[in-house]
C-alpha cells in the first residue's frame, strides 16, 4: 500500500512539474512556437522575465527597455540556442550571466550601452557560433582575451561608429577560423600590428574604417587569410591614399567589394592598378559608390601581364558629372579577360564601340536600368564588339523600337538569351532580325499589344508578362517555357502552336477555365501555373479539374491560388474545395427526370382517381358550381312537372309503358319530365338535367341494378341531392323497381346509399294486388 501511494506521488510530481514548466514558457513571452522559439520583443520589458524554463531554445527581447542583466536571469536557460538582446539599453552584465548557457549558438548584443566588454561573459561558450556586439560604448575590447574560449565562433560583429579607437593584439586570441568578420570602427585610430594574424582563415571581412593608413596596417595582416575582402565607408581622393593598399597585392584575396567608397581621377589609375597585379583577384563589385571626376586620365594603365579579374558588378555608382564622362581608353588593356560584367543603375547611356570590341572573353553582360536608347545601342553593338557573348540584359532602359534592337543584335552569333524587358516598345513588326542562336526572350513589360511574326522561331523561352495581349497565336516549334502573366488572355494558347511547350505561366489573366481536352492538347506540359485568374466554377471545369490524376503535380501553384469567382455559390472559395449541387450540375437531366416524373405523378392519380371515381366528383362538383351561379331557386309558379323521373335506359320499358299510362292517365292526371321526351334539344345536357330537376316538384328516382350503372343517372341523384340540401325540402322519392345487392352500388353512388338509410322507398311488387297499392302510394307522394 506503500508503495503504491509514493508511485502515485511521483507520478502526480511529475505532472505538475510539466505542466509548471509549460506555464512558465507562457509567462516568459505571450508568443511562443512549437520549437519553443520565444518573441519577446517590443513589449517595452525593463527586466528579462520570469519563469524562463530548460524548454526554450530561443528568446528574442530585442527592442525592450532592458537595462541591466542579473546573474539569475538566465540560469534555467540549460537549452537556449539562440539569444537577442539587441536594440535595448543594456550598461551591465553580471559576470555570471550567461555561465549556464553552455548551448548558446547565437547572441546578439548589439546596439546596446555597454561600455566594458568582460571575457567572463564568454567563458562558458563553448557552442557560440554567431556574436554581435556591434553599436555600443565601449572603446576597446578590454584588456583581457575576449574571445579566448570561443572555439567555434564563425561569425563575428564588433565596432561601433563612434567611439571604438583601438585594437589590440591579444584581441582576437583563440580564433583561428572564420566565415565573416565585420569590424566597425569609423573613428579607429589605433590598430597593433598583428592583432589579426592569429586568425588563419577569413571567408568574408567587411571593414568600416576611415583612417586609410590605419585600413592599411589592418590589411597587412590578412594578406595570407582572407578571401573576401569589403570595404565600407572610406574615400580613396589621392593617388598617395590608393597607394597605401599596394600591401594587398600579393594577397590570397579572390574578391574585392566597395561599399560607399568614393574614388576620383586621381585614385582610380593607383586602385586599377593594384587590381590588376593581384594575381589571385577574381570578381570586383562596387555598390552605392561615388566617382568625382570625368575619366580623363593620364594615359592608360599599364599592367605586366593581363588582368586576372573575370567577374566585374557596378550597381548604383554615382558620376557625379556623367554627362562629360570621358570614353574609358585607359581601361582599354584591363578588360580583355573579362567573362561576366554587370553596370546597373549608374546612368550608362552608351558603351564605346573600342571598349565593347576590346570585350573579347565576355560571356555576360547586364546593363539593366540605365539610359541605352536604340542609336547608342546600335553603336554600342557595333560590328566586332562582345564576339563570345551569350547573355545580354538591357532590361529597363530608353529602347523603343524592338526592330532596330534585334538589327543591332542580329550579328552576335553567340547570343542565346536576350533580355530586354521594361523597355516601352509597343507595336510590334511582322518581321525582325534577331540572332540566329537565340533561344530566350524576355519582352515581359514592353507594352506590347498583339504578337506577330517579328519573335524569333528559334526561341526556346519567351517572356511576354505584364503586357497587352489578348490572344496568342504565333507558332513556335521549339519552343519549351512560356511565360505570359498578367495579360488579357481569355484562354490557354493554341497548344498546335506550341507543341514542345513544357512549363507554362498563365496567372492574372482573364482566363476564366480551362476544359479536359485543352489540358491534354498539351502533350509535353509539366507544369502549369494558372492561378490568380477569375475562374467560372462550372460543373464541367470543376468535375475535370478535381479529379483528373496527376494534375496537382503539373499545376505549380494549386491549390492556393485557384479561387472561384462564379457561380456566387462557391465564390471565394478554392477550387479544390468547391462543389455545386445536382442541380446546378446536371440541370438537363433533372428537368428531363422531373418531367419524366411529372408525368408519372399525372397518370398515377389519373389511375387512382378512376379506381377512386375522383372524376364522378370532379364533374359533379363543377355543375354544381355552374349551378350555383344561376338565379335563385326557382318559384312555385314556375314548377312545370309533377315529377322529374330519373331512370336507366334499360328501365325504359316499364317508366314509359306502365308507370307514365298509369299516373299521366290518372285523375287527375299528373305531368312527369322525361328525358327522352322533355329534354331541350341543343341545349347541354347538365343544363337540361339541372333545370328539369328544378321545374318539377318531385324527383322521382326508379332504382335498379341498371341505375346504379349509369352516369346521367349519378348526375341526376347528386342535383337531387345538392336541392334536398339547399332548398331544405324533401323532393326526393326512391322506387325500388328491384331488389339491389349493397355489392353492386358503386362507391361513387354514396349520396344513394344515404338516402336509401336515411329515407323511406316504394318498392315495386311483384303481385298484381298490390301494384294497385303501389300505385296509390306513389300519387299521395307526388301530390304531397
Amino acid at each position: 500500500m506503500i508503495k503504491q501511494i509514493w508511485r502515485l506521488w511521483i507520478i502526480y510530481t511529475v505532472i505538475a512539474a510539466k505542466v509548471s514548466e509549460e506555464r512558465a514558457v507562457k509567462q516568459v513571452c505571450p508568443s511562443c512556437d512549437a520549437a519553443h522559439f520565444c518573441d519577446c520583443s517590443f513589449l517595452g520589458l525593463n527586466t528579462i522575465p520570469l519563469g524562463l524554463t530548460s524548454e526554450i531554445t530561443g528568446l528574442n527581447l530585442a527592442h525592450n527597455k532592458i537595462e541591466h542583466i542579473n546573474e539569475n536571469d538566465l540560469r534555467s536557460g540549460l537549452n537556449l540556442r539562440v539569444l537577442l538582446l539587441q536594440s535595448n539599453q543594456i550598461w551591465t552584465i553580471d559576470e555570471d550571466s550567461f555561465h549556464s548557457l553552455g548551448k548558446l549558438e547565437h547572441l546578439d548584443l548589439s546596439n546596446n550601452n555597454l561600455t566594458r566588454l568582460s571575457p567572463t561573459w564568454f567563458r562558458g561558450f563553448v557552442s557560440l557560433q554567431h556574436l554581435d556586439i556591434r553599436g555600443n560604448f565601449y572603446a576597446e575590447l578590454g584588456e583581457g582575451y575576449l574571445f579566448s574560449n570561443l572555439k567555434n565562433l564563425r561569425n563575428l560583429y564588433l565596432g561601433n561608429k563612434d567611439r571604438f579607437l583601438a585594437i589590440r593584439q591579444q584581441d582576437f586570441e583563440g580564433i583561428t577560423v572564420l566565415e565573416q568578420l565585420e569590424i566597425q570602427g569609423e573613428k579607429l585610430h589605433w590598430y597593433e600590428q598583428g592583432s589579426l594574424k592569429s586568425i588563419r582563415n577569413i571567408n568574408h571581412i567587411i571593414i568600416n574604417v576611415r583612417n586609410i593608413s590605419v585600413l592599411s596596417a589592418i590589411l597587412g595582416d590578412l594578406v595570407n587569410s582572407v578571401t573576401c575582402l569589403e570595404l565600407r565607408n572610406i574615400a580613396f581622393r589621392t593617388d598617395n591614399e590608393t597607394m597605401l593598399l599596394n600591401i594587398m597585392i600579393p594577397s590570397v584575396m579572390k574578391k574585392l567589394l566597395f561599399r560607399n567608397v568614393l574614388l576620383t581621377d586621381e585614385s582610380i589609375p593607383s586602385m586599377m592598378d593594384i587590381m590588376a597585379n593581384m594575381r589571385q583577384l577574381v570578381e570586383m563589385e562596387a555598390e552605392d559608390c561615388i566617382f568625382q571626376g570625368t575619366g580623363h586620365w593620364s594615359g592608360p594603365i599599364h599592367v605586366d601581364k593581363p588582368s586576372p579579374v573575370k567577374v566585374v558588378t557596378i550597381w548604383t555608382l554615382v558620376i557625379e558629372r556623367f554627362y562629360v564622362f570621358s570614353d574609358l581608353r585607359g581601361l582599354s588593356n584591363l578588360i580583355g579577360n573579362l567573362t561576366r560584367i554587370t553596370v546597373g543603375n549608374t546612368k550608362v547611356f552608351l558603351v564605346p564601340c573600342f571598349i565593347s570590341q576590346h570585350l573579347h572573353s565576355l560571356e555576360y553582360l547586364d546593363l539593366s536600368d540605365n539610359l541605352l536608347s536604340d542609336p547608342a545601342l546600335e553603336h554600342s553593338a557595333c560590328m566586332g564588339a562582345w564576339p563570345v557573348l551569350n547573355t545580354l540584359n538591357l532590361s529597363q532602359n530608353s529602347l523603343s523600337d524592338i526592330k532596330m534592337t534585334g538589327k543591332s543584335l542580329a550579328h552576335l552569333q553567340k547570343l542565346a538569351q536576350l533580355d530586354i524587358s521594361q523597355n516601352n516598345f509597343g507595336q510590334m513588326p511582322e518581321v525582325c532580325e534577331w540572332p540566329e542562336n537565340l533561344k530566350y526572350l524576355n519582352l515581359s513589360g514592353t507594352q506590347i499589344p498583339k504578337l506577330t511574326g517579328c519573335i524569333p522561331p528559334t526561341l526556346e523561352v519567351l517572356d511576354v508578362s505584364s503586357n497587352n495581349l489578348i490572344e496568342f497565336r504565333i507558332e513556335l516549334p521549339l519552343l519549351r517555357e512560356l511565360y505570359i502573366a498578367q495579360n488579357k488572355l481569355k484562354a490557354l494558347p493554341d497548344a498546335t502552336l506550341l507543341p514542345a511547350v513544357a512549363a507554362l505561366t498563365i496567372t492574372r489573366n482573364k482566363l476564366n477555365s480551362f476544359s479536359k481536352e485543352e489540358y491534354e492538347s498539351f502533350k509535353n506540359m509539366k507544369r502549369l501555373e494558372a492561378g490568380d485568374n477569375n475562374f467560372i466554377c462550372s460543373c464541367e471545369f470543376l468535375s475535370f479539374i478535381q479529379y483528373e490524376v496527376g494534375i496537382a503535380n503539373v499545376l505549380a501553384d494549386w491549390p492556393e491560388n485557384y479561387i472561384c469567382d462564379s457561380p456566387s455559390a462557391v465564390r471565394g472559395k478554392q477550387v479544390e474545395a468547391a462543389h455545386l449541387s445536382l442541380m446546378e450540375c446536371h440541370q438537363t437531366l433533372v428537368v428531363s427526370l422531373t418531367c419524366v416524373l411529372l408525368l408519372l405523378l399525372i397518370l398515377l392519380i389519373v389511375i387512382v382517381g378512376y379506381k377512386l371515381h375522383a372524376f364522378w366528383y370532379m364533374k359533379m362538383t363543377w355543375a354544381w358550381l355552374q349551378a350555383k351561379r344561376k338565379p335563385q331557386k326557382v318559384q312555385t309558379k314556375d314548377v312545370c312537372y309533377d315529377a322529374f323521373v330519373s331512370y336507366s335506359e334499360r328501365d325504359s320499358e316499364w317508366v314509359e309503358e306502365l308507370m307514365v299510362q298509369e299516373l299521366e292517365q290518372a285523375n287527375p292526371p299528373l305531368r312527369l319530365c322525361l328525358h327522352k321526351r322533355d329534354f331541350v334539344p341543343g341545349k347541354w345536357i347538365i343544363d337540361n338535367i339541372i333545370d328539369s330537376i328544378e321545374k318539377s316538384h318531385k324527383t322521382l328516382f326508379v332504382l335498379s341494378e341498371h341505375f346504379v350503372q349509369s352516369e346521367w343517372c349519378k348526375y341526376e341523384l347528386d342535383f337531387s341531392h345538392f336541392r334536398l340540401f339547399d332548398e331544405n325540402n324533401d323532393t326526393a322519392i326512391l322506387i325500388l323497381l328491384e331488389p339491389i345487392r349493397g355489392k353492386a352500388i358503386p362507391k361513387r353512388f354514396c349520396k344513394l346509399r344515404k338516402l336509401m338509410n336515411t329515407k323511406t322507398y316504394l318498392e315495386w311488387p311483384l303481385e298484381e294486388v298490390q301494384q294497385q297499392i303501389f300505385w296509390f302510394n306513389l300519387r299521395t307522394a307526388l301530390k304531397s
